[in-house]
């Protein structure tokens, strides 16, 4: 019989195996591809001594191929618990070094087992995906191991924030977990998601593409809109999420952390006065709108390469964590298209989820025109947006910049889809659509009939802007709420979002509205 300090003994060594987890030189193999192993990316995520791991030492049960004499402890997944900033949270973490990363079902089980534990706690779960796929010589049971992550990723959505880091590959069946969650980092140059390869795709439709141009993390993060985030390398993603953690409740039954803020609330942004051009159609860049009115400029931008004619992203107002929505008159004259309203109502639907307030900047001339976005269906897309912004119950506080045309005023959070309190700069417009369309349309026959067509279309434009398009004419009719001086905008928004604490609103009772996906 072995005595206790052979056990304890024994016990050590076991430990050593299973972090040593594909050997020694796998993991230097994973360092010379500029990625770290599983246990290195926990160490950077989790607050110092915090990480408690479980199911060190638990092996696959396949007995095929030779697989029963290739056991390593772990399977290929670090899982466990601990802190960020302070805060519990769940995570797992891929081990390319065993297996390649492959899923098999013991490795699905402890995933499932992290992700069950996070319910019923109302903690968030961190996925760091660098796998190969499915471990193929276990069968239809890595398929099914793929299909119970899924069910739980699905169960979780609104409940407690999901996170997904793709740090490596991530392919085939292994890409829908990361795709039902929240948010999705791909590190640059070291990741990649597809669901078929550039050989399968080259053997079926002669296309050849490399694995960076199919689904690199900037093919993702620029045209497919799949990722949100595109950090540098894995310590610049566990960065990222740290930071992403902070403006986000635990669950979807408490508020966002309150910061203490550094920032005076009562604080006047004087260059705001001329940061917009008196020429509508001069472009401006309202990002820097944003961080001049943001806690101390810190603006924490989702989706950045993606739709950049719509901005989204979290900031603080004093010390308050709130999702922005703007348009962008840089970038496509801010028009709204299909992908910006695809990105919007995502994050105005995850903002609602987990009772983030809403502050959306207004600076739209309308729905982008073209035969490219009618056929693509951006019917059914910005309806999208509008969905997400009449369904969000959190407190909505919206500031008209500048323009607001046609039906993209109506969707853009206005106070007819319950905005709960809505501003607009002296110079904003509010019209059906543009002053020289409108004048073209309404005096048609007076421009033509008259001796100096160019000058009678200046003046009737001037007395449309006056009559119809007047920030004046919108306050009238109650349909915005205060005509506000850009550099008191930082005030107005804490004010109104103190005042909106509180606020109560409910939906219609149902299983799910039908949004038009």
């Amino acid at each position: 019989m072995a005595s206790w300090q052979q056990r304890r003994r024994e016990l050590e060594q076991r430990k050593r195996q299973a972090e040593l987890a594909g050997g020694e030189d796998r993991i230097k193999k994973q360092h010379e591809m500029g990625r770290l192993t599983a246990r290195e990316r926990i160490d950077l995520l989790m607050d110092k001594g915090t990480f408690v791991e479980l199911d060190k030492f638990v092996t696959h049960h396949c007995h095929d191929f030779g697989m029963e004499k290739k056991k390593i402890y772990g399977d290929g997944v670090v899982t466990g618990y601990g802190k960020v900033n302070g805060r519990l949270t769940f995570v797992f973490s891929q081990d390319f070094t065993v297996f390649g990363g492959a899923l098999g079902m013991a490795f699905a089980q402890k995933i499932c087992k992290v992700m069950d534990l996070a319910m019923k706690n109302g903690a968030p779960i961190v996925g760091l995906n660098d796998s190969g796929g499915a471990r193929i010589q276990e069968g239809v049971e890595s398929l099914a191991g793929y299909a119970y992550i899924f069910l739980r990723n699905t169960l979780a959505s609104g409940v407690i924030p999901q996170i997904s880091a793709v740090l490596g590959p991530c392919a085939g069946g292994a890409v829908y977990s990361p795709a039902i969650t929240d948010f999705i980092l791909m590190t640059k140059k070291a990741s990649f998601m597809f669901i078929t390869g550039p050989d399968v795709i080259k053997a079926v439709t002669h296309e050849t593409v490399s694995k960076e141009e199919l689904g690199g993390a900037m093919t993702h993060n620029t045209v497919s809109g799949v990722a949100h985030f595109a950090p540098e390398d894995d310590a610049d993603a566990m960065r990222l999420i740290r930071e992403l953690l902070t403006y986000i409740p635990q669950n979807n039954r408490e508020k966002p952390p309150r910061v203490e803020p550094a920032d005076d609330p009562s604080r006047m942004e004087e260059s705001l006065k001329t940061l917009i051009p008196d020429n509508p159609k001069k472009p401006y860049d309202m990002r820097q709108l944003i961080q001049m009115v943001v806690d101390e400029g810190k603006f924490l931008e989702v989706h950045e390469h993606f739709a950049r004619n719509i901005i989204v992203g979290f900031a603080r107002l004093n010390g308050i964590s709130v999702g922005i929505v703007a348009n962008q008159p840089n970038y496509l004259a801010g028009c709204l298209d299909i992908n910006a309203s695809v990105k919007g109502a995502r994050f105005v639907r995850f903002c609602d989820c987990f009772n983030i307030p809403l502050v959306t900047f207004v600076d739209v001339p309308g729905f982008l025109p073209g035969t490219a976005q009618e056929f693509g269906g951006i019917i059914k897309h910005g309806a999208k947006l509008l969905y997400a912004f009449c369904e969000a119950t959190v407190p909505k506080v919206t500031v008209i910049t500048r323009k607001a045309y046609g039906g993209a005023y109506d969707v853009m959070s206005s106070k007819h889809i319950r905005g709960d309190i809505n501003y607009i700069y002296p110079i904003g417009e509010v019209a059906v659509m543009g002053p020289e369309g409108a004048v073209n349309i309404i005096f048609r026959k007076d421009i033509e009939q008259a001796e100096k067509p160019e000058e009678t279309r200046k003046k009737l434009v001037e007395e449309y802007l006056d009559k119809f398009a007047s920030p004046y004419r919108a306050a009238e009719l109650g349909y915005v709420d205060e005509i506000i001086e850009p550099e008191e905008t930082r005030p107005k928004l804490i004010r109104a979002l103190e005042m909106l604490q509180n606020k109560v609103d409910t939906n219609p009772p149902r299983k799910h509205g039908n949004i038009p996906l």
